[in-house]
């Protein structure tokens, strides 16, 4: 249902290349730049910037592709409806999210959820924070669940709860018989996320701030290294929110701790849809199950520790 010039505008975008849209395409080289040409003279803008190597998209093909693969996901749910794919029996729900989120929180959510409705399946996918955000606005996901520092443009937030990064560590550990500080935390290994991560961020604009330098003994972009890590190490300390292990109920020895520092408050979870987009039955119902426990984790969370209660 897509004009060909449409068509391989979106090939080469994916690709980068006219001649990598070629192979794709199995079309000559040459018919592919005439009909992007063609569709650049009638929108009356140029859509790539062309570069020795390949070919990359401008603002105004940005723009232009966003609006084309909103269409397209218009299409899809069109057919699906007309065929009667959107029937709770016969839906699959496509989630995005961190890595925090999908260590614990999200896979038990799914679980929980099938069991009032079976035939509902999930696609997960796991990105940074950019790339889950990319994915929510390009319509390759339904939700996505993600921490957030700042209000999201172009996002409808179904829920939203404070996450705080918190200590973790061992309930034997010494920090976890007190209340810790940051400069506590050079005396014992440190297993750290990546720098992408919003945790990772907060801590080392805190560490900045107050003049500490923490060299990581880890560093991972999986939350699941870093928790064996910690499991391995008794004396070992890593980095999360409460959501992260909220539903790891078969660890008690677990320790959850604030570090004292306002700065790595400043975050929430939150549950994002692209707004203004139509939700078929299903997703509707995984929305308002996922924000109901949500809300009763916070409601059950110990105020006084500040951390999920975990035996």
């Amino acid at each position: 249902m897509l004009s060909p010039e449409v068509r391989y505008f979106l090939a080469v975008a994916s690709t980068g290349s006219l001649s990598a849209a070629s192979q794709q395409l199995f079309v000559a080289v040459s018919a592919i730049s005439r009909q992007i040409q063609r569709l650049e003279a009638e929108i009356g803008a140029p859509l790539f910037e062309r570069h020795a190597r390949g070919m990359t998209l401008n603002e105004a093909g940005k723009i232009f592709e966003s609006h084309v693969r909103r269409s397209l996901l218009g299409m899809e749910q069109a057919r699906a409806e007309i065929k009667g794919l959107k029937a709770i029996r016969r839906t699959a729900l496509r989630v995005a999210c961190t890595d925090g989120m999908a260590f614990s929180l999200l896979p038990t959510l799914c679980s929980q959820f099938r069991q009032l409705y079976p035939a509902v399946s999930f696609k997960v996918i796991v990105g940074s924070t950019q790339e889950v955000a990319e994915t929510l606005h390009q319509g390759e996901c339904d939700v996505a669940l993600q921490f957030s520092l700042h209000p999201e443009q172009g996002v409808e937030v179904m829920g939203s709860w404070p996450a705080p990064v918190l200590l973790v560590m061992r309930r034997d550990h010494p920090l976890a018989q007190r209340p810790a500080q940051l400069k506590d935390l050079s005396a014992y290994p440190m297993a750290l996320p990546d720098s992408g991560t919003t945790v990772r961020q907060l801590f080392d604009l805190s560490c900045q701030m107050n003049g500490i330098f923490i060299e990581p003994v880890l560093t991972c972009n999986n939350f699941s290294t870093l928790y064996a890590f910690l499991q391995q190490n008794p004396l070992a300390v890593t980095l999360c929110s409460r959501f992260s292990v909220l539903y790891h109920h078969d660890d008690s020895g677990l320790a959850l701790r604030s570090a004292g520092v306002d700065r790595l408050t400043q975050r929430t979870l939150q549950v994002q849809t692209v707004a203004g987009r139509q939700r078929s039955a299903a997703l509707n119902l995984f929305l308002q199950f996922v924000c109901e426990q949500m809300e009763k984790a916070v409601t059950a969370e110990d105020p006084e520790n500040q951390q999920p209660s975990l035996s």
